[in-house]
């Protein structure tokens, strides 16, 4: 598949106009990975039955995870992901698009979870479900004809983080840890949407919410505008980034601009502050970085 639109990239990030001259591409496999967090009262499995791009599978993040942790949505072993793919029809040889309900939201956490199993030919869908609905264009609610299709996963485990590695990381300062959660979390002014978690941020983090990167009608801001943003936040894009949020969602939007921008080695915190934030035995700093 050749790129037709300037700034289109089947790797990372796709326009709606792309989506639509590619959609019928036998190769083309199209994911609805709608998610919504504690508090919002949306199905994304619900709406997906009711609408979708014509094609789509519905990837539930919450249960293509791994179900012996008490953490949310974190990664799923590989067999049960291999497995799941299989029965989804999404395998080798596939390009494969991500959009969800927000417009850029969970879709990106799918996107850095293939780019984990060791699959490049992905990209998210700028602007997600609601653009290609402003847009007009089609839409339904009938699933796909399936048909299994075997993956190969090559597991990458320099894009993923724990929290041992994390903490090394904030007292040593090998790598810049960027928090995508909003600048009132991040500072420990707000409370945390999941009880019994401390507020604040990982000692020596610089804070990008992942709002910022982008634009009114949820698309991504250009490379440039994106590094402005980082470099504005005071972080180092000369050194290794860990990104990291509240669950390892949005840390996978400051990872997908990471990845626009060229910068080549960056991971995720898979427990975020899920996980920081409840561990009493790390260290949790408030105010500005």
């Amino acid at each position: 598949m050749a790129d037709t639109v300037l700034g289109d990239d089947p790797r990372t990030l796709v326009s709606t106009d792309w989506l639509a001259q590619h959609l019928k591409d036998p190769d083309l496999r199209l994911l609805d990975a709608s998610l919504f967090l504690p508090g919002i009262d949306r199905n994304g499995r619900a709406e997906y039955d009711a609408a979708h791009i014509p094609g789509a599978r519905f990837f539930d993040i919450d249960d293509i995870s791994d179900g012996r942790s008490d953490l949310p949505h974190m990664v799923p072993p590989v067999e049960k992901f291999m497995s799941r793919m299989r029965a989804m029809g999404v395998g080798d040889g596939h390009q494969i698009v991500v959009y969800d309900s927000a417009g850029l939201f969970s879709a990106a956490r799918v996107w850095w979870l293939f780019r984990l199993m060791g699959q490049m030919n992905i990209a998210v869908l700028d602007g997600g479900f609601p653009k290609w609905q402003a847009e007009g264009r089609e839409i339904e609610d009938m699933p796909p004809v399936i048909r299994d299709r075997h993956m190969t996963v090559r597991f990458q485990n320099h894009l993923v983080r724990d929290v041992t590695q994390v903490s090394s990381a904030s007292k040593l300062g090998t790598s810049q840890i960027v928090d995508a959660r909003a600048a009132a979390r991040f500072r420990g002014e707000a409370p945390e949407p999941r009880e019994g978690l401390r507020s604040g941020h990982i000692p020596g983090a610089r804070s990008v919410p992942y709002t910022e990167l982008l634009n009114a009608d949820a698309t991504m801001k250009s490379p440039d505008q994106t590094r402005a943003i980082f470099k504005a936040a005071g972080v180092d894009l000369k050194k290794p980034i860990i990104t990291t949020c509240g669950s390892g969602v949005t840390a996978a939007i400051l990872a997908l601009a990471l990845e626009r921008m060229g910068h080549d080695s960056w991971s995720l915190y898979d427990g975020s502050w899920t996980e920081w934030g409840m561990f009493p035995t790390v260290p949790v700093a408030t105010g500005d970085a």
